[in-house]
């Protein structure tokens, strides 16, 4: 046999062992599985040649997690956020962070109803289910600070009164990495917040062409997608997640990682104990896009850059000198050796 048709064959068992094990999974994962590959699928339709970073966002939804993204200026953030709620079914809001937006902004306000002679409250544009908060710094602390509980216990408390969020809420947040004039830096409470920190880059030059011929042939610029899922739908798949099994050897896997970036003598603060929790929940919803219902190591592999990077406090020297946390984080999943379970298979 060739090289060439032993790879082949190589692959061909690959494909075939993922689909069988993806009719061993519970019947509640594998709806799991071919909804969340069906709404990829959709998605990608429209944000062309980004399948990592689709798959990173679908990761991060079914996790339930608040995404940010730090990239320039044009490269489909908003796209992408519209996009997946459309497809998910779930009600979309967007609100642009300016340095004169108040708490009241977005969180509501009680307001004086007449016809009742007493005051009712108003809900801003947090009650909904996804919500893009575009170019999150450049809001001052106060309204950022606004977002913590409502990105944490899916809640808004004002006037002593507490306000529940719709179910589920999700926050995808963007800021500009090139224009640091009229912004203020997020405080390392509210990084902690988001469960992952990604970026989308841009397009090579097929993939842009490819842009601008679709944009011809539909002769608009909205994008049509069909709606696949709703939010009970999209409830039901974060709540399948605790159906994964995550081998405890796995676990040890990914606090001895996050320990040492509290150890790393270029490191002032390291990851929480919610970046521990940040990578488990992710890399149960990464195993289930994936077709099965076990972590593995290359699981954690893939998302602990993600989870983590926004988690690093560096000293002033290395900082000064253009270390960066993923260089840090990469060091030390080199240095950590990987358990030799391949989960439950």
């Amino acid at each position: 046999m060739s090289e060439k048709e032993q790879t082949e064959d190589d692959g061909a068992k690959e494909a075939e062992s993922a689909v069988s094990q993806t009719y061993l999974m519970d019947e509640q994962l594998r709806e799991t599985h071919a909804l969340a590959e069906g709404i990829l699928g959709e998605v990608e339709q429209v944000v062309l040649g980004k399948r990592p970073v689709l798959e990173l966002v679908m990761v991060g939804v079914m996790a339930g997690g608040n995404i940010l993204f730090e990239d320039n200026p044009g490269l489909a953030k908003t796209l992408l956020a519209n996009t997946f709620a459309r497809v998910l079914g779930c009600e979309f809001k967007r609100v642009q962070f300016t340095p004169d937006l108040l708490p009241a902004d977005i969180t509501g306000i009680y307001i004086f109803d007449r016809k009742t002679n007493d005051f009712a409250f108003r809900p801003g544009p947090l009650f909904c289910n996804i919500l893009l908060a575009d170019e999150i710094n450049r809001a001052p602390p106060k309204t950022q600070a606004a977002l913590l509980e409502a990105m944490q216990e899916h809640q808004v408390t004002l006037e002593g009164h507490t306000h529940q969020l719709p179910q589920p809420f999700i926050t995808v947040a963007t800021q500009n990495p090139i224009e640091s004039e009229g912004t203020y830096p997020l405080p390392e409470a509210q990084l902690d917040r988001f469960i992952m920190k990604l970026s989308i880059g841009y397009p090579g030059r097929p993939i842009e062409r490819a842009i601008i011929v679709k944009r011809m042939q539909r002769m608009k610029d909205e994008h049509d997608v069909r709606a696949l899922a709703s939010p009970e739908k999209l409830v039901r798949m974060q709540v399948s997640l605790e159906k994964v099994k995550v081998d405890e050897k796995i676990i040890e896997y990914m606090v001895e990682i996050v320990n040492r970036t509290r150890e790393d003598p270029r490191v002032a603060v390291g990851s929480s104990p919610r970046g521990t929790q940040a990578l488990f929940k992710l890399t149960r919803a990464l195993a289930v896009l994936n077709g099965r219902d076990y972590v593995v190591p290359d699981d954690v592999k893939r998302l602990v850059i993600h989870a983590l990077r926004h988690r690093l406090i560096l000293k002033p020297e290395p900082r000064i000198k253009g270390v960066q946390p993923e260089e840090i984080i990469s060091q030390i999943l080199q240095e950590v050796e990987v358990p030799t379970t391949q989960g439950f298979a």
